[in-house]
């Protein structure tokens, strides 16, 4: 192949896979969770016609298929923090001193994440809401 044709084909698939794989999550969580709708409603209605009390619903109704965990800005916060340091340095070096100021953006968004962890994020209670639980 010609590095052309490559090098087109690079970002092209790039951009392809971003968008195709949060799809075919939704798919699949979307095909699990009717599966168990419609399991939980062959057994209700056969429960019904037999005359049972019905049973309860599991909890995996309810639930997606990440399990809820404790809210965290510590881990986004460092993230952004040396992403943002990482782009300072390295724009510095390769295309000058006002270019490098770009990298100020993420690590001052790293720096707010770890101030609102530092004054608010230790008080949330385990099961607390913010941008890593799901419902």
């Amino acid at each position: 192949m010609d590095k052309d044709i490559v090098a087109l084909l690079i970002p092209i698939t790039l951009i392809f896979m971003s968008l195709l794989i949060p799809i075919v999550f939704s798919i699949v969580d979307y095909k699990r969770r009717r599966d168990l709708v419609e399991a939980n409603h062959k057994e209700r209605m056969a429960a019904i016609e037999r005359g049972m009390e019905l049973p309860a619903l599991p909890d995996s109704f309810y639930q997606s298929i990440k399990p809820a965990r404790r809210s965290s800005y510590l881990l986004p916060g460092l993230i952004w923090l040396f992403i943002g340091l990482g782009l300072f340095v390295a724009l510095g070096a390769l295309a000058g001193e006002d270019v490098r100021m770009i990298g100020l953006v993420p690590a001052g968004v790293g720096v707010a994440f770890l101030i609102y962890y530092l004054v608010e994020g230790r008080k949330l209670p385990p099961g607390g809401s913010g941008p890593s639980t799901q419902a």
